[in-house]
């Protein structure tokens, strides 16, 4: 499974770094790869039968879907929050405006969710419940790890250091 974990990783991250080329895709594309990599591990991680896969798979879906549709509005806002504060075209009342629609997202986003989990929840047995949270958090820790190798692949010095006994070529 881990041979297959790491492919899958490898994947997101190539698509990933591929999504980043298109101008308006790479959050959607990045969220439709996590999703792929979710339901792929799913039934092996939680230990479902093919039942419990069957009712769990379209409210996981309605999660993913739920989280990406949130942080695109957020994303939106906040674009335009950061875009008129750094021309310096912005005005206290749409200033006021942008946050509000911040706020109203971050209260709809936190119940919608709470939902979605209590949805998820009514299929699985309390382990498959830690499970299915430990696999989110294992997902998102391998993908934070990911984004921060693409983003600074130099940040390591030893990698990509040759060996000691190596000469560098003229």
């Amino acid at each position: 499974m881990k041979v297959r974990a790491t492919c899958l990783l490898v994947v997101l991250a190539a698509g990933w770094a591929s999504a980043q080329t298109a101008a308006r895709r790479p959050r959607e594309e990045a969220f439709k790869m996590v999703e792929a990599y979710i339901v792929s591990n799913l039934q092996e991680s939680l230990g479902l039968t093919d039942d419990q896969f069957a009712k769990l798979l379209p409210h996981v879906k309605r999660l993913q879907k739920d989280r990406r549709d949130f942080a695109q509005r957020k994303g939106r806002t906040m674009g335009e929050l950061r875009r008129i504060l750094e021309s310096g075209s912005a005005t206290e009342p749409r200033v006021v405006e942008l946050m509000k629609e911040v706020k109203a997202v971050e209260v709809e986003q936190a119940e919608t969710v709470r939902k979605d989990m209590d949805a998820i929840d009514g299929v699985l047995t309390p382990v498959q419940q830690a499970k299915f949270r430990l696999l989110e958090v294992e997902v998102e820790r391998k993908i934070r790890a990911l984004m921060n190798d693409l983003r600074a692949p130099n940040r390591n010095p030893g990698r990509n250091r040759r060996p000691a006994d190596e000469e560098p070529e003229p």
